[in-house]
C-alpha cells in the first residue's frame, strides 16, 4: 500500500465521522507519518516491544480554558507499524486505521485509555 493510499484510508474514516463530532475537530490537524520517533514513544511511556499506531498531541477539550490563538492539536497516524503488523491484509489494515483514528479522536474529547477501550469493546 502506498503512502497516498494509506492517507486515503485515514481520510475515509474522517469523512465518516458524524457532523456533530466532526465540527469539534476544526482545530485538529490529522497527519500520516511513517514511524513514531523515539521522542514519540517516550512521550507515551512506550517501552521496548510496544507498538504505537497513533498519537494525540494537544490539550483535550475537557481540559481547556481560555484556549484560543494556539496552534492546532495534532493527531498522528503511523503507517509503518500498522502496515507491518497487518502485512498485506487490506481489511485488517482498514479496520485498524479506523480504530486508531477514532482512538486518537477519543483523546481529543478527553477520554482516557480505559474509556476508549471500554467504548471500543462495546461496539
Amino acid at each position: 500500500m502506498t503512502h497516498e493510499e494509506f492517507e486515503a484510508l485515514v481520510s475515509e474514516v474522517l469523512d465518516s465521522i458524524p457532523e456533530e463530532f466532526a465540527k469539534e475537530l476544526d482545530n485538529v490537524e490529522v497527519v500520516v507519518e511513517a514511524w513514531p520517533s523515539q521522542d514519540d514513544l517516550q512521550s507515551v511511556g512506550a517501552g521496548a516491544g510496544v507498538t504505537l499506531y497513533g498519537l494525540y498531541r494537544g490539550v483535550a477539550k475537557t481540559r481547556r480554558a481560555n484556549y484560543s490563538g494556539v496552534l492546532p492539536d495534532k493527531i498522528v497516524i503511523y503507517a509503518g507499524p500498522i502496515l507491518a503488523h497487518f502485512d498485506g491484509n487490506s481489511d485488517a489494515v482498514k479496520a485498524q486505521v479506523r480504530k486508531t483514528v477514532l482512538h486518537e479522536i477519543g483523546h481529543h474529547f478527553g477520554m482516557s485509555e480505559q474509556d476508549i477501550h471500554r467504548a471500543q469493546n462495546t461496539r
